[in-house]
Parts: structure tokens; C-alpha cells; sequence
């Protein structure tokens, strides 16, 4: 098994009817053996689906067990009925799982502006709790069930030994369209049986995120259920973690939220090249992030590495209008590790392999260093295509 499932959790993802294909799983439902302590992190939209109004009141929490995660219907801008039924698809996951009502979360996703079909939901939670196991077969319905327009389900784990002790991180998440940074930029759930604390996880989500999913972005367009939530049962055993054990617990936790944030980024819609751009050389990390998520969501610049153009000057304008103040005669540009742009100045390159580099591979690199500072930062995005424009256009009709 490639990807472990942490020690106490049990899941299942199955078709309950909320999409067409019936080869779809539209619902999974997690549980964890023992309550488990529950962090999460969420949309920074104002306008908020009802699943994330819900989670952000019961967490952080030490007393969680359930997670329900529904695809195909947002339960966003559907007023105080959508809050009622966000509780009551609560309820019932708590209640397969033997749990009090407000031990469960939910998430939601979809289109928005339509109500949850509750008769369905009830169903699909019924048939998954009869379905809840810890094999890899479990583990890859459950992510398959918080899917919309996503190609492939987006599993990562790691695996450390912390004070003899094994511990698994395994995260699933789903996202390919409507991503813009700023937390959270899609639906994700990371499970570990490690010992931490409601204070030490909510910190160690929130720092793992800056480095991963805040540095994501297929379209810049912020969601209504945006939610990354991390649940922590304890049951590989031993104390909540703490200094060094805890540094070594945030390192992996990072690595698995940068592998699925990469993997979002690759699989955004209609996507053909997983985008890395590296900023380095700037006053301050907030100012590295800005020039980044500009060059990432220009249009002009997405285009352009579709149609596989090094096309340079699109990129150092999208740099120079993101809001930062620097010296233009300090910046310089490579792509896939050809020199395009060298202290404000253009140099002489072989236009027709640099073109090559880009179509021939899906992984597409931008490296743009400035002479104000050391900070930099590190941002994923994908190209801009055709694909992309028809199914946004036909997405809800």
C-alpha cells in the first residue's frame, strides 16, 4: 500500500445519486475510533457556505469523530435552511459513527445557490458506514468522493518515527477550478494518529498551509467552502508533541500539504503544464507572495506557456504591476533554467529550445530574482487553456 491510513480512522466514499454518473462516488464520511483533536482553516471569502460556518464553530476541538464530505452541491448562499442542513448531515455522520451530534464536521462541495438533497445525503451516509474501512481501496473511494471537475483523486502521506514511535500523516483533498490563494484555496483533510493538542495542531495547519496551499492558485477566484481541516487521534500513542518531536511532525505535515497543493495546481481545469514559480532575492515574504500570485494568475502569462512562448516580457510586467516597489534595473528572469531577462536587460537566447523545454514537459519553472532582500517564496499555478474556458462555460448548464 502506497499511502497508509493513520492508526483508528476508518472511511468509505460512495454514490448516493447527488451526481449523474453513477461510477461517481459523491459522498465519504471519516471517522476516527477515539475523538479525535480537530484544526481547521478556512475560506477568507466573506461570503461563506453554511459547511464552513458550521466547522469554524466547532473547531479547534478535542472531541471530534466524524467528518462528512459531499460533492456535487456547495450548500453555499442558501441561507438559515442550508445551516440546518449542514447540521443535520452533521448529525447523521455522528450518528452512524456513535457520536454526539457536535463531534461530527462536513464539507461541502459544488454548485452553489442549491440546496442539499437530504433524502440522498441520510443514504449515502448510511451506505458508506456500512462500507468504513482502513484499506487503500477505502482510502481512495473517500477521496474520489469529495471530487467535481478534478481528473484524478489527490492522495499524499508520509510516514516518521517519532520517539520510537510510528506515526502516519495522510491528507486527501480536492480542488481544479475556483483557487486562489488565501485560505483555503480548496477541500482538503489531513488525518494523523499523532498526539497533539487543539492549540499545537491549529498552529502546526496554519503554518503548513502558508508554505502550500496559500501558495497555490489555478484562477485566483477565492471559493465559498474553501476548508483544509486536520484531525489528530492520539492513537499512535504517547504525549502530545512538542519541540524537536513537534519540528519533526511539522516537517512531514508540510511536505504532504505541498503534494497535494501541487497536485491541485497540476490538475487545474483543462490544465497541460504544472507551473513553479520561484521568487527570490525581495524586501520581505508578503512582497515575494504578491509578485508571485500576480505572475501566477496573469492570464497573459498562462497563455503564453500553453502555447509553449517564452514570452518574458509578459511575465516581468505582470511583476512590475503587483503593487511592490523595486529596483527594475535588479531583476532577472529564467525559464526552465534558460536565461530570458539579466538585470534589466534582455540576453540573447535560443528561442526555439527554450519553446521546446516548455511544450516537451508538463513541469514549466519560473525563477524571478530581485536585488531588494533575501526573501522569496515558492508558488504553483497551471496554464490557461481552451479546455478551461468550455467547461467553466458549460459548468452548471
Amino acid at each position: 500500500m502506497s499511502i497508509c491510513v493513520p492508526k483508528g480512522f476508518l472511511m468509505a466514499g460512495v454514490h448516493c445519486r447527488i451526481k449523474r454518473s453513477p461510477r461517481c462516488e459523491d459522498l465519504s464520511l471519516v471517522m476516527s475510533e477515539t475523538p479525535a483533536v480537530a484544526a481547521g482553516v478556512y475560506t477568507q471569502n466573506v461570503v461563506r457556505a453554511a459547511p464552513v460556518a458550521l466547522d469554524r464553530s466547532r473547531t479547534p476541538s478535542d472531541r471530534i469523530r466524524a467528518v462528512a464530505i459531499c460533492s456535487g452541491v456547495a450548500n453555499a448562499c442558501t441561507g438559515e435552511r442550508g445551516m440546518r442542513d449542514a447540521e443535520e448531515m452533521a448529525s447523521l455522520a455522528a450518528a452512524v459513527c456513535g457520536a454526539e451530534p457536535d463531534q461530527a464536521l462536513v464539507l461541502s462541495t459544488g454548485v452553489i445557490g442549491v440546496h442539499l438533497p437530504m433524502e440522498k445525503i441520510m443514504q449515502g451516509i448510511s451506505a458508506a458506514a456500512v462500507k468504513l474501512g482502513r484499506s487503500e481501496t477505502s482510502l481512495i473511494a473517500a477521496a474520489r468522493g469529495m471530487l467535481t471537475t478534478d481528473t484524478v483523486h489527490k492522495l499524499a502521506g508520509r510516514t516518521v518515527t517519532i520517539v520510537d514511535r510510528e506515526i502516519q500523516i495522510t491528507g486527501m483533498a480536492k480542488g481544479a477550478a475556483m483557487m486562489g490563494p488565501n485560505m483555503a484555496t480548496m477541500l482538503g483533510l489531513i488525518m494523523t494518529d499523532a498526539a497533539l493538542t487543539p492549540e499545537t495542531a491549529r498552529n502546526a495547519l496554519v503554518a503548513a498551509t502558508e508554505e502550500s496551499f496559500n501558495c497555490m492558485s489555478v484562477d485566483g477566484h477565492v471559493s465559498t467552502n474553501d476548508t483544509v481541516l486536520l484531525l489528530a487521534n492520539g492513537t499512535a500513542g504517547g504525549k502530545p508533541l512538542k519541540y524537536d518531536d513537534l519540528a519533526t511532525f511539522q516537517s512531514a505535515l508540510n511536505e504532504v500539504c505541498v503534494e497535494l497543493a501541487k497536485a491541485i495546481a497540476g490538475d487545474g481545469e483543462g490544465a497541460t503544464h504544472l507551473i513553479t514559480i520561484q521568487i527570490r532575492g525581495c524586501s520581505d515574504r508578503s512582497s515575494a507572495l504578491l509578485i508571485a500570485k500576480t505572475v501566477a494568475n496573469s492570464p497573459l502569462v498562462k497563455t503564453a506557456l500553453h502555447g509553449a512562448d517564452p514570452n518574458w516580457g509578459r511575465i516581468v510586467s505582470a511583476a512590475g504591476y503587483a503593487g511592490v516597489p523595486f529596483d527594475p534595473g535588479g531583476i532577472s528572469l529564467r525559464v526552465n533554467g534558460f536565461p530570458l531577462y539579466e538585470k534589466g536587460s534582455p540576453v540573447e537566447f535560443d528561442g526555439a529550445a527554450v519553446s521546446a523545454s516548455i511544450r516537451d514537459n508538463r513541469d514549466t519553472s519560473i525563477e524571478l530574482d530581485f536585488s531588494e532582500g533575501t526573501a522569496g517564496c515558492r508558488f504553483w499555478t497551471a496554464d490557461l487553456t481552451a479546455e478551461y474556458v468550455r467547461l467553466n462555460a458549460d459548468y452548471h448548464t
